[in-house]
């Protein structure tokens, strides 16, 4: 079969709290990205729909979206693998375009955080853990990103100031994204004044500016068949590589706890597909729900190798003019987490990016791009890498 484009792309603003529902929600992204395709609804082969279950009160959303987004009666699919969900979409749409089964398929990612309470969404959190082995023992998200920063510092003698530094580089371009949650200026300062918010504890040694927020929020992707990506769309955006790996659930079964071995194996697959190598990425987006998990992505993408990741950090060879911008949308530190939502904005950006339509966080001349998402504590990788 030929090659498989991106033609669209959209993206709701990232929220703490949407006033309306999840399918209001849903059609915010649908309708940017549809409008930046120029496809009406019966353009539209099929559908996935993408997002972590245990946070929707809606059962079956894709079935309630497909109606609300005038999809029917095209056939529409629902995804989740956590945080990776949307990217996980993204795969299954170049899987059922590059068959030839449809020529366009919408991947609609979204999560709509604020249904439950904070505490409620923390104990979800903990049961993408083994609800047997791990979660009952009060297990949550922070405490076991904060076991492989403790790892990473151990063995490499990454410091709390490097961690810092990476939320710094995400709230100077934060504050140029109109669609993130978080635009306020965070100093490296804030991170040694004991008055500061950032400076406050969550599982040693992360504290608060180390993690991401919870988000309500939306993005869609439209993807295309060659033939119709050439005759609709100007500036299409190839799909050259996609690489997708597991691991243990518990983390006792694992052997690696300075990086995530998904991200390795899913990027190994997603450049020997795309025939390319980790020096020819123009600009990456890279799952940063923690600092430390991009610290660690620098190195299981290659960007550097194991424990010299803070040095691209410190030598700001990760910001816009450096030599492998990362994040330079704010990430999301910056942009907020709404889980099934968060790898369709991370594709985005990078589409926009290689369209050369990022405004103030545009890169110089991206040929090819990255995109790393995280499915739970590196239970799911997807690495997708795209090219113009």
């Amino acid at each position: 079969m030929g090659r498989v484009a991106i033609i669209g792309v959209g993206q709701s603003s990232f929220v703490r709290q949407y006033p309306g529902s999840i399918r209001e929600l849903a059609f915010d992204g649908f309708k940017a990205a549809m409008q930046d395709a120029g496809l009406a609804a019966e353009g539209i082969g099929a559908s996935v729909i993408c997002s972590a279950p245990e946070y929707d009160k809606q059962r079956s959303p894709a079935g309630i979206f497909a109606e609300y987004l005038g999809l029917n009666p095209q056939p529409t699919f629902y995804v989740e693998s956590l945080c990776s969900s949307s990217s996980t979409g993204l795969r299954l749409a170049y899987s059922l375009v590059e068959s030839g089964l449809h020529d366009t398929v919408a991947v609609i990612g979204f999560q709509k955080m604020s249904e439950i309470s904070s505490s409620e969404s923390q104990e979800r959190m903990g049961r993408g853990a083994d609800i047997q082995w791990e979660s009952p023992f009060g297990t949550m998200m922070p405490a076991y990103y904060a076991m492989y920063a403790q790892a990473h510092m151990d063995k490499y003698g990454t410091s709390l100031d490097d961690l810092a530094l990476i939320r710094v580089k995400a709230a100077t371009y934060g504050q140029l994204n109109d669609l993130a949650v978080y635009r306020k200026p965070v100093t490296f300062d804030m991170f040694t004044d004991p008055e500061s918010r950032m400076a406050g504890p969550v599982a040693s040694p992360l504290r608060v500016g180390d993690c991401c927020a919870n988000a309500d929020g939306s993005s869609c992707i439209i993807v295309a068949s060659e033939e119709k990506a050439k005759a609709l769309c100007e500036k299409p955006v190839w799909i050259l590589g996609v690489g997708a790996a597991t691991a243990s659930v518990n983390l006792a079964g694992r052997d690696l706890f300075t990086g995530l071995a998904v991200a390795r194996q899913a990027a190994d697959q997603a450049y020997k597909m795309a025939g390319v190598s980790p020096q020819d990425i123009d600009v990456a987006e890279v799952h940063d729900c923690f600092t430390i998990a991009e610290m660690m992505a620098y190195e299981n993408l290659g960007f550097a190798k194991p424990g010299e990741g803070k040095e691209l950090i410190r030598n700001k060879e990760t910001y816009k003019e450096g030599s492998i911008p990362v994040n330079v949308d704010g990430g999301l530190l910056s942009k907020g987490h709404p889980i099934g939502a968060t790898g369709g904005s991370q594709i985005r950006t990078v589409v926009l990016q290689l369209r050369g339509e990022a405004g103030d966080i545009q890169v110089k001349d991206p040929e090819i791009g990255l995109v790393h998402n995280i499915g739970g504590v590196g239970l799911y990788g997807n690495v997708t890498i795209l090219g113009r």
